[in-house]
């Protein structure tokens, strides 16, 4: 049995790594040219297959019969070839929004909801929230509701992002500016890459619901297995490979004081779980091709602060990674969402008398006591997690291993 995904950009999709959980069959990624699209459909190489941008509706008159559902949406993600060789489409995306609102825990009927962007995902998004007795308005470039008229809808409840504004690799813009929805409750992205996109870290600083696509892309795809394989599969699956899949692409960033151990327990952490370590000074001597004093001396603080950025730049926007980076990152707000759009960000404190000096400018031109006590806001800011390393490495990865929100 051959399946897989078929889009136009599919390098980075987690597809693959959901599959391989759901049955034993073979899971492929089909990047496709829309001229190449045709060919591909009607040769006979697969079984079953996933649809993501920009195919959902370009696939449709390629095939023989559609269901229900997916007649009601207008646009298909799923597609299966019957014995006789017809192709059959199918929207496992509903049940998989569908799973995603439920989630979330946001009460949608009766309310205002705005759903950006007009393709198969808006269509889907429309459907589920319309069954939920949601008021939904669809906003696209042109037309009735468009981006120039969302300051018609002060009242919205709730905004589902299904275009890819803010996703891998042009991360850090977001569709809509949230201060337009004083009554707003929550935001949904169907973006899952990067984890956090700019709109959920708009939301998250509201202090409002804010929900990736993740566990909307692994129910669609549990439904999905089960029309490739025939078989039904528990609900309970979903859940499992969601924090599967956390635990293998989310970074752990480590900050903290010059010398409070962020290298070392950075390597260990990474032994430990399976990830690759990175270290942003190492990364920023490669870049400069110099040692960091050399830096120091030769642009100055904000020369070095400049690089650092760069090179966060490059790492928060990667998966699977442990990071160490420099003590003194965290006074640039900047590097705040770069580091947090795809991991957790854990404050290694150790006490000041701990702390070694030498190789570090900063450290041996600056009172550490008041080194401390001008960046502890910002660690505190930068902080999802605080662990003590006065103690042994042991204690120290064991107290990282206890937080229960990275297991």
């Amino acid at each position: 049995m051959i399946c897989g995904l078929l889009g136009r950009k599919l390098a980075h999709s987690y597809s693959p790594q959901i599959h391989s959980q759901l049955g034993e069959y073979e899971y492929h990624l089909f990047e496709k040219e829309p001229d190449q699209l045709s060919d591909f459909l009607c040769a006979d190489d697969f079984t079953g297959i996933n649809v993501t941008i920009p195919y959902k509706k370009a696939v449709i008159p390629y095939l023989d019969d559609l269901t229900d559902r997916a007649k009601k949406i207008g646009a298909v993600n799923t597609i299966v070839r019957r014995q006789d060789g017809r192709l059959i489409g199918h929207n496992t995306d509903y049940f998989g929004f569908l799973s995603m609102v439920t989630r979330s825990g946001l009460q949608v009927d009766g309310k205002k909801v705005l759903v950006l962007g007009s393709g198969g995902a808006s269509a889907t998004a429309a459907v589920v929230l319309k069954e939920l007795g949601a008021n939904v308005i669809v906003i696209s470039r042109a037309g009735e509701n468009h981006y120039g008229t969302l300051h018609l809808h002060p009242d919205t409840s709730i905004i589902v992002n299904t275009t890819p504004v803010g996703m891998y690799p042009n991360t850090g813009v977001s569709p809509v500016d949230l201060s337009l929805f004083p009554q707003l409750k929550g935001v949904l992205d169907v973006v899952y890459n990067p984890a956090r996109t700019q709109l959920l870290m708009d939301a998250e600083r509201r202090g409002l619901v804010a929900i990736n696509g993740l566990w909307m892309l692994i129910a669609q795809a549990k439904e999905s297995a089960e029309w490739f394989t025939g078989n039904i599969i528990s609900d309970n699956v979903i859940g499992q490979i969601y924090n599967n899949l956390l635990c293998q692409m989310e970074n752990l960033i480590l900050i903290g004081m010059p010398g409070c151990g962020k290298s070392t327990i950075g390597r260990m952490l990474a032994d430990a779980t399976g990830r690759t370590f990175r270290d942003a000074d190492e990364e920023i001597k490669i870049m400069a091709g110099m040692e960091i004093p050399e830096i120091f001396a030769a642009e100055g603080e904000a020369g070095f602060r400049k690089r650092e950025t760069e090179v966060l730049s490059q790492l928060g926007i990667q998966s699977g990674l442990v990071i160490a980076t420099g003590g003194g990152c965290v006074t640039r707000e900047e590097n705040y969402p770069i580091l947090h759009q795809n991991g957790r960000i854990i404050w290694i404190q150790r006490s000041l008398e701990q702390l070694p000096t030498e190789g570090r400018p900063l450290s041996q031109s600056q009172d550490l006591a008041l080194m401390y006590a001008q960046r502890k806001p910002y660690y505190k800011r930068f902080a999802d997690f605080i662990v003590n390393n006065d103690n042994t490495l042991a204690r120290t990865l064991s107290a990282i291993f206890n937080l229960e929100e990275l297991l």
